[in-house]
């Protein structure tokens, strides 16, 4: 049962999902020909909590994102206050039987993302909501999972919620995938301490800048974003079941960097370069 909504938990900046309980990550993202290198470092918990004979959980959980930006083009505009930014989520997800082959999982995830210059305020604060159906077969000569559902990401601009689409199949003793929305991957097991990797999937970031930045062209950035298609090959070393270290090296095969108003709209591109890519980090998770 708890499988499915630590699954759905969106791991950084509206995209990845995550099925930890407990994770410690660094990504660096090299600098490119635009002159912009990103460190980010995470730290996620999620703790599961029986509420009925049921087994109805509710999930609390908090993540914390730190992002360091470095520039070594002038971009004709003050960049002081676009060195460091900060992400964090409040997962509150509450998961129950809807029939004999389905769970109903709901997520709600108030979120800060700001430089945090000065004290918090309105515009820093964001509102997610996920709901989704969800079901598995562990026990089945090929297992699997399935996961359909709405994710409405109030930093993406859209007004209306997104699909989230995830499908897991166990289909060799060797062999795994996934395949969905956000992220698609493709597993090689050599050995029970061994995972090999190679993974599609999206990241990126939007957040409230705190003081408002005007620019050559007179317009005013209050918003920077980042989104990214990404390639990777990975492995994975399993110290335990549930407990592993990793690493991820790839490259975005599309990505854009940008400066946005309060209406969200573009201002300014900071970079559509594609980057190097490589995590690494510790993880206890579900499965």
């Amino acid at each position: 049962m708890l499988t499915g909504v630590l699954l759905l938990f969106c791991a950084l900046y509206g995209f990845t999902q995550s099925s930890d309980i407990l994770r410690v990550e660094y990504l660096n993202i090299p600098e490119n020909d635009t002159g912009i290198k990103t460190q980010r470092y995470k730290f996620l918990f999620n703790l599961p909590i029986q509420v009925n004979a049921k087994k109805d959980y509710l999930i609390t959980g908090l993540e914390y994102n730190k992002l360091d930006v470095g520039y070594a083009r002038d971009f004709g505009f003050d960049k002081s206050e676009l060195n460091r930014f900060h992400v964090v989520d409040l997962n509150l997800g509450y998961i129950t039987k809807w029939n004999e082959n389905w769970n109903l999982v709901t997520i709600l995830t108030p979120r800060l993302a700001s430089n945090f210059t000065e004290r918090t305020i309105s515009d820093d604060f964001f509102l997610n909501a996920t709901a989704t159906f969800w079901k598995e077969n562990p026990t089945a000569d090929k297992p699997y999972r399935i996961v359909l559902g709405l994710s409405y990401n109030s930093t993406t601009g859209l007004p209306i919620p997104l699909p989230l689409i995830s499908y897991y199949r166990r289909f060799h003793p060797n062999w795994s995938y996934t395949l969905g929305i956000p992220r698609s991957g493709f597993k090689y097991h050599p050995a029970k301490k061994h995972t090999l990797e190679m993974a599609l999937f999206l990241d990126g970031y939007f957040i409230n800048i705190q003081n408002n930045i005007v620019l050559p062209d007179s317009q005013i950035a209050s918003k920077i974003s980042l989104s990214a298609l990404v390639t990777a090959f990975g492995y994975q070393y399993n110290i335990s079941k549930r407990m592993a270290l990793y690493v991820l090296a790839g490259r975005s095969i599309e990505q854009e960097g940008k400066l946005r108003n309060d209406d969200r709209g573009d201002v300014f591109l900071l970079n559509n370069e594609s980057n190097l890519y490589i995590r690494t980090g510790f993880k206890i998770g579900i499965f």
